[in-house]
């Protein structure tokens, strides 16, 4: 069974940095697409980026060159590094792992705010 565990969320000022990690269990981590996801209140959710087994990474236009997403394969982790945190950024930020069936984690809140 695949298991997916996010952490690294907070409250965070605005332009303010944080990474959220997200570690797998239970599949062969390397073969797989990663991706990470956010809903804000109100919102439907929504794709943020994903880095596939090759390393090609795609955004969402309005986090280009503020977040990067990565992984360590060595550690069945993907990673969100995210920068100038504006307050729309605010949202639950959800990992998920693409394949014939789409895996999430259980989420990790994310507040921007002064």
């Amino acid at each position: 069974q695949v298991q997916l565990v996010e952490s690294g969320g907070g409250l965070v000022q605005p332009g303010g940095s944080l990474t959220l990690s997200c570690k797998a269990s239970g599949s062969i981590f390397s073969i797989y697409a990663m991706g990470w996801y956010r809903q804000a209140p109100g919102k439907e959710r929504e794709f943020v980026a994903n880095i596939a087994s090759s390393g090609h990474t795609n955004y969402i236009d309005s986090v280009k060159g503020r977040f990067t997403i990565s992984r360590d394969n060595s550690k069945n982790t993907v990673y969100l590094q995210m920068s100038s945190l504006k307050p729309e950024d605010t949202a639950v930020y959800y990992c998920g792992q693409y394949g014939t069936t789409m895996y999430w984690g259980q989420g990790t809140q994310v507040t921007v705010s002064s």
